[in-house]
């Protein structure tokens, strides 16, 4: 890692990596890092059959292995875990498939660090760019959809709730109760549905993908439970909303927690 860190607003900028088999992909994600404004690079490796923890060892990273498959939640919850633990105050999450470019990476931290949004989007969406890249059109029809659904439900107005791509302030990562989470995909969207009821701030930037062999993709059965599990969520977020009822994983959380500061 290069020894000159340009500190943003003078915030630690930790990027963490969930991975499973990356050792093909991982080189060339790297490569496109802004290292002048990353202090530290996580990869968490769940019980990968390749060299992927070897590799990311070589590279000078700090390497967490599950020595059993936990889960791309319960790979993201290490992540959170170690970033915090190591003094982060602005948290990206960068795939290290390369399917999502890394050269946001700048852009995102100093959404965050300027304090004008806690949690930052990278949006497949915005730029209309998301099927040229190879998004399979039903994923592309069934993200608009879901998209279009919970922003009902949640008062938001993303373009996409589904992207493995985002940057975190420290405060949204302390104070969201993560460990009641799902250990599978589903995560993702229970992450968000958290920060929403918080009262968190949301930012989006538009963002190009590539759709290669080598780039993680769940199959279509995963996929429809993921589907469904994001509308669960979502008329959940909603009860929430209005003071009917407040699922476990909601529980705790205010409209009114808004953070001093990003």
């Amino acid at each position: 890692m290069s020894s000159r860190i340009l500190m943003i607003f003078g915030k630690k900028v930790i990027v963490v990596m969930p991975a499973y088999n990356a050792e093909k992909t991982l080189d060339r994600t790297l490569a496109e890092v802004d290292r002048t404004i990353v202090d530290d690079i996580i990869l968490v490796d769940d019980c990968s059959r390749d060299g992927t923890s070897e590799r990311a060892r070589e590279l000078g990273l700090h390497v967490v292995r599950h020595e059993k498959n936990r889960g791309y939640g319960g790979n993201q919850k290490t992540c959170y875990r170690e970033a915090l633990a190591r003094g982060a105050d602005i948290v990206i999450m960068l795939h290290p498939d390369y399917q999502y470019t890394p050269k946001l990476v700048p852009v995102m931290a100093h959404m965050v660090g300027s304090g004008l949004y806690d949690v930052v989007m990278a949006s497949r969406i915005l730029g209309g760019t998301a099927l040229q890249g190879g998004m399979p059109l039903y994923k592309y029809i069934a993200n608009r959809i879901l998209t279009g659904f919970q922003n009902l439900c949640m008062g938001l107005k993303l373009s996409e709730y589904h992207t493995g791509y985002r940057a975190f302030s420290k405060q949204v990562l302390q104070e969201l109760p993560l460990e009641s989470n799902d250990d599978d995909f589903i995560f993702d969207n229970q992450m968000i549905v958290q920060a929403a009821l918080a009262g968190y701030r949301f930012g989006e930037v538009s963002c190009p993908t590539k759709y290669f062999e080598e780039a993680s993709s769940i199959n279509f059965r995963r996929s429809v439970k993921y589907g469904l599990g994001c509308v669960a969520n979502s008329l959940l977020m909603l009860v929430a909303r209005n003071g009917i009822y407040t699922a476990g994983f909601l529980r705790g959380l205010t409209r009114a927690k808004i953070p001093s500061e990003s």
